[in-house]
């Protein structure tokens, strides 16, 4: 466990880097809060006895200010389109990890695309969307793959039962529209497409006692960026439970509040990923509370695996290719209900 080290936790008081902070602590970390906002971070610090510093994206001296003596950092701040180069350079400049929970693609895409090379030269670990968007979904369909070394197409479909979205969601959607314009994007044949059509309302099967759900298709989120980083699969797709996407569009859909001790809501979700080659399918799911809350494990499981080496590779890293995705999802027995199916020969 953490042994008292120091984990920057950049966003801090948001709604998820709450929990991850939580989550740090729970595990022997020490977090290291740090933002923009000096009142929200006293706050957080005074009510759990953290130490707080505060820095900007705009700053690189705070940001190397704010990493100083910390083993990692969890990047934790929306709009990610405007935080993960500059936390990722500070990062770098201070030798330690690198993880976020962005769920933006185009901020994955930058991620990947501009320090790809550069990372893996400097033998830096950099982890990006490892949170529930992106993570969580890559880590499944790695798993269902098992030894096939190829496949012909993913498929990962999300049941929410409600999305109340928080500040930070609602802002990198905003962000991520205002970048694309009225396009949407779909990775197709091994390469991505911009698209001007409305996305599918399908039908999605899922595992009983769900069944069959209406889904939005080719609702694309984080895992079609990070999947077709390591596994061999031209098309990848994902899909949303049509309640899900009309709150999270719709602008008067209240932030999520808590139902525990904990700080969860009460929002439900089951997602499910199915990998098929030639003809044969491979599916696994995972089943939890709290899309947001649920993140916190995530990467905190990542950040320990990280620091104690149980890491596949260097450089910029989808959570499916760092890790060994089926011990990783096993390690979450606390979070969320696993269900590895049998594979398909």
């Amino acid at each position: 466990m953490g042994s008292g080290q120091q984990v920057a936790v950049f966003g801090a008081y948001g709604h998820t880097g709450r929990f991850v902070v939580a989550e740090l602590a729970a595990r022997g970390y020490v977090p290291v809060s740090s933002g923009r906002n000096a009142q929200a971070l006293r706050e957080l610090a005074q009510e759990h006895g953290l130490e707080a510093r505060v820095a900007s994206a705009e700053d690189a001296a705070s940001l190397d200010r704010a990493l100083a003596g910390a083993v990692a950092v969890i990047n934790c701040a929306g709009p990610f389109a405007s935080t993960t180069g500059p936390v990722i350079e500070a990062a770098l400049r201070a030798k330690i990890p690198y993880l976020d929970v962005a769920a933006e693609l185009e901020a994955n895409l930058d991620t990947f695309a501009h320090y790809q090379e550069r990372a893996r030269d400097a033998g830096a670990v950099i982890v990006p969307a490892m949170a529930f968007f992106g993570g969580l979904g890559d880590l499944l369909a790695t798993a269902a793959m098992g030894d096939w070394s190829a496949a012909d197409e993913a498929h990962i479909a999300y049941a929410l039962s409600s999305w109340h979205p928080t500040a930070g969601t609602r802002l990198s959607g905003a962000v991520s529209r205002e970048r694309r314009g009225d396009v949407r994007l779909r990775y197709s044949g091994g390469q991505w497409e911009r698209r001007t059509d409305a996305a599918p309302a399908l039908q999605w099967t899922f595992p009983e006692p769900m069944g069959v759900r209406e889904v939005i298709g080719e609702f694309t989120m984080a895992d079609v960026v990070t999947v077709p980083q390591h596994l061999s699969i031209p098309d990848v797709t994902t899909y949303m439970t049509v309640e899900a996407v009309r709150d999270v569009a719709t602008p008067h859909t209240p932030a999520p509040t808590a139902a525990d001790r904990s700080g969860r809501s009460d929002q439900t979700f089951l997602v499910d990923a199915v990998v098929r080659s030639g003809g044969v399918e491979r599916r696994a799911t995972a089943s939890g509370q709290d899309i947001y809350a649920v993140t916190a494990p995530l990467v905190a499981e990542a950040l320990e695996r990280v620091l104690t080496g149980r890491t596949k590779t260097v450089g910029v890293a989808s959570a499916g290719e760092i890790f060994d995705a089926p011990d990783f999802l096993h390690a979450l027995a606390p979070y969320i209900a696993l269900d590895l199916h049998p594979q398909g020969t």
